[in-house]
């Protein structure tokens, strides 16, 4: 098939090593407002974004990040509102809410790709620390942080190495064929 948008799901990759070219602001905005139109559990959008461009909260941010090997330019913290989440009826482990950020994630790394850029999730970091860093409002959890940067030419190899699986390897027919 050529389709852009599978072409581009299927050129995608997490990027580890990013540029120290700035991203731009016009361009952050639109890896945002790609986000907003992730779908969401009952269209309810609680998830919040968090981001930044800021080199210092960067570099904190980076300071409580295990994760983080990139050094990115800018970032997306995605958070989830639980005092709104908890309004809605959900309770906290509530597995739509998970959903919601990992669409939202999934989204942004997309659009970032769509416009050149590099885009990587990092879900190791600490939580009360980023909520520190970030200065969020009181019920923002920070879920996963998604940085953002201009792709280095040359990049670590991947984490695991091996052939490359099909749809066929990771999909059950039921009923069986």
């Amino acid at each position: 098939m050529t389709d852009p948008v599978l072409a581009a799901i299927r050129s995608r990759r997490v990027v580890r090593a990013l540029t120290q070219e700035p991203v731009a602001r016009a361009t952050l905005e639109a890896i945002l407002d790609a986000g907003r139109w992730a779908p969401t559990a009952g269209n309810r959008h609680l998830q919040q974004f968090v981001a930044t461009d800021d080199p210092r909260t960067l570099r904190v941010l980076r300071m409580v990040s295990p994760g983080m090997i990139q050094r990115p330019t800018a970032a997306v913290v995605i958070c989830t509102d639980r005092p709104a989440a908890a309004d809605y009826g959900f309770p906290p482990d509530a597995s739509g809410l998970f959903v919601d950020v990992g669409t939202a994630a999934a989204t942004m790394m997309l659009a970032a790709h769509a416009l050149g850029l590099g885009a990587g999730p990092v879900s190791s970091f600490s939580r009360a620390a980023a909520g520190v860093v970030l200065r969020l409002p009181p019920g923002w959890v920070p879920e996963l942080i998604v940085c953002l940067g201009h792709p280095d030419p040359v990049q670590p190899a991947p984490m695991k190495a091996g052939r490359r699986l099909g749809w066929q390897d990771l999909t059950r027919w039921v009923p069986a064929e």
